[in-house]
């Protein structure tokens, strides 16, 4: 008998278990789905009324594409989209250069100098941008440099490389270094082993991290304002600069024509990876 009431006690305790796991399972996907809607019904709705006819976005008149062709004929848009781009192209990739350096450097020779540096290179991650905006603000003054494209390329890099060199160093830390004795062994030099040993093993995190670069640079307002010249506009800046006398219809189309594109980036680049780990796999 003393067993029999064991046994519903337990089948009743389990039940409450089921009852509680699934009621947590609920409020997961409720939770999601909430945060899901918050973020991109405001992508889905610049996308729709960049369609629409009318030049007030709060009322739809009709389907047009009136928006797209006035967009080609804004000089000033397209070329701070230009150098939007041109910026955070040339960020990312000396972003990349830098971190991948000192990532092989710090990992390969532990000692206290590199551990400090490493933990100086990621100050700029904990700075806020105001304060990094101000800092070269003075740096360039003082120095009387002129304000302009170099200038936003050498602020956009200072906060690129600490996100790419973190990813680097982790892939680094998770290699294992027998391959590279080995094909020094057999008499490799330090670029070959570079180029076809370490190289390839830390495409990946690169391409990640330039990814996360380009966007970050691409989007900067708080620090582009501050290093910027009068003769270079960024798409950012150009955007921040509307919002006083109204932002155009134009901007939607833009934002959308942006939007396909780095949606075709990243499913490019996840087919590269895809296709990488196959290939490795066989």
């Amino acid at each position: 008998m003393n067993n029999f009431k064991k046994i519903i006690q337990l089948k009743n305790i389990l039940f409450h278990r089921n009852i509680n796991k699934k009621s947590l399972l609920n409020f997961s996907q409720l939770y999601l789905f909430f945060i899901l809607i918050i973020t991109y019904i405001p992508i889905i709705l610049t996308v729709v009324y960049s369609f629409n006819a009318s030049r007030i976005s709060s009322i739809w008149s009709e389907t047009s594409l009136i928006w797209y062709r006035e967009l080609f004929h804004s000089p000033d848009l397209i070329e701070a989209t230009l150098n939007s781009l041109i910026l955070a192209f040339s960020t990312a990739i000396i972003s990349a250069i830098i971190a991948v350096s000192g990532a092989i450097s710090i990992v390969r020779k532990k000692n206290f100098l590199g551990i400090s540096i490493e933990y100086v290179s990621l100050l700029p991650i904990m700075i806020p941008e105001i304060i990094l905006a101000i800092g070269f603000l003075v740096l360039f003054s003082m120095l009387n440099f002129p304000f302009g494209m170099i200038t936003l390329i050498i602020a956009h890099t200072s906060f690129c490389v600490p996100y790419i060199f973190i990813l680097v160093k982790n892939r680094l830390l998770e290699q294992e270094t027998e391959i590279e004795d080995a094909a020094r062994d057999l008499g490799a030099s330090h670029l070959m082993i570079f180029k076809d040993i370490t190289l390839p093993y830390l495409m990946p995190s690169i391409a990640s991290g330039m990814l996360l670069a380009f966007a970050m640079s691409f989007d900067d307002v708080i620090i582009s304002i501050f290093v910027t010249g009068t003769n270079v506009n960024t798409l950012p800046i150009k955007i921040y600069t509307k919002i006083k006398s109204g932002i155009t219809p134009e901007i939607n189309a833009l934002i959308t024509i942006m939007l396909f594109m780095v949606i075709s980036v990243l499913i490019a680049y996840h087919l590269f990876i895809y296709k990488r780990s196959k290939n490795t796999i066989q």
